[in-house]
């Protein structure tokens, strides 16, 4: 991938991009508020993100160079991490950009200054596939309106049109805490905190669309070497799309949700992916007898909905957590096909 040439930029308002036959234009859209997730007291143990000092901490050394430690130069709290969610996306922006011709913008459900962007049709008006990462701590009570849904269906009305939701973990849901104690030393990680629940917004558009999806726990993943993956166990028979074309594993991430599926409808929602877990650690999904879970997830257009609906969680497309031409794979069929 090429290095990025111009300048970034910031406080302004998006470019209309215009509709190219056979190039898909690709948005993402974060439901959280950052000011929210930044202005978490640190001293709360739960349900937050973690400072860059924790991450500096934990991670060291790989963040000590000044451009990460130095405070004049870099975020020392919580803002501090989330930033490096934005930097961690650049390398997927630019495989869209060099794949489809068109820039890829990413939305904040309310941004750094404040600025609100409802999912409406000022993001989805130049958009053909539409990311939505579900990393609102629902502690910050981020609601999908009613207008937002209404403005979603009609998006998937249209011919081709594709909405990958990926709502995150939802760790510690259970009010027992040798339980949230049990889900703490199976992922592993110790930036996670013992309850740390994600994706009220994503669950909300799920709810309203008929999406029979629910993200559970936050599993650790299977390995075939340190930090690299086992291939999932697809079920190519059901891809008729071809999603998983020369795709056999994503990346590794310590913490992955289980998307299980709550609707008894046949074949309106095809698991295409499972993940083998971890199951050297315990979990109370390991004891009810899994060996794998739900990784990602298709409904094919059905009824007045002409546009396909995705699931993968968000990480799959963070170069925090590594990738290779396996997830790069990926990346261009969700843009290609």
């Amino acid at each position: 991938m090429s290095e990025v040439q111009t300048a970034r930029t910031y406080n302004q308002n998006h470019v209309p991009r215009a509709y190219t036959p056979g190039r898909r234009r690709v948005s993402i859209y974060v439901a959280w508020s950052y000011p929210a997730e930044a202005g978490r007291n640190p001293a709360e143990l739960d349900n937050r993100f973690s400072t860059m000092t924790e991450v500096r901490r934990v991670a060291w050394p790989a963040y000590e160079d000044p451009k990460w430690s130095d405070p004049l130069q870099f975020q020392q709290g919580i803002a501090g991490s989330l930033e490096l969610f934005f930097l961690a996306w650049v390398p997927f922006q630019q495989l869209v950009e060099e794949t489809t011709g068109h820039a890829v913008p990413v939305y904040q459900r309310i941004d750094q200054a404040g600025f609100r962007a409802p999912l409406d049709e000022r993001v989805l008006a130049d958009t053909d596939t539409l990311f939505v990462f579900g990393l609102d701590h629902m502690i910050t009570g981020q609601e999908a309106g009613p207008g937002e849904v209404e403005a979603l269906r009609a998006f998937l009305a249209r011919e081709d049109a594709r909405l990958v939701l990926g709502p995150h973990h939802d760790v510690g849901a259970s009010d027992d805490l040798s339980v949230r104690e049990v889900e703490y030393r199976h992922h592993g990680d110790p930036l996670v905190p013992r309850q740390q629940r994600f994706a009220r917004y994503v669950r909300g558009l799920m709810q309203g669309l008929g999406v029979p999806v629910e993200n559970r726990y936050g599993l650790r993943p299977a390995v075939q070497a340190p930090n690299r993956i086992a291939p999932f166990s697809a079920i190519r028979d059901a891809d008729t799309k071809g999603w998983l074309d020369g795709v056999t594993n994503f990346n590794f991430h310590q913490h992955l949700p289980h998307y299980a599926v709550t609707g008894d409808e046949p074949d309106a929602i095809r698991v295409l992916a499972r993940q083998p877990v971890d199951t050297a650690r315990p979990h109370p999904f390991i004891e009810a007898g899994n060996t794998e879970f739900n990784m990602f997830l298709w409904m094919p257009p059905s009824g007045e909905r002409a546009g396909d609906v995705l699931l993968a969680d968000s990480t799959i497309f963070s170069s925090l957590f590594g990738g290779d031409e396996s997830l790069r794979n990926f990346w261009r069929n969700l843009v290609t096909k």
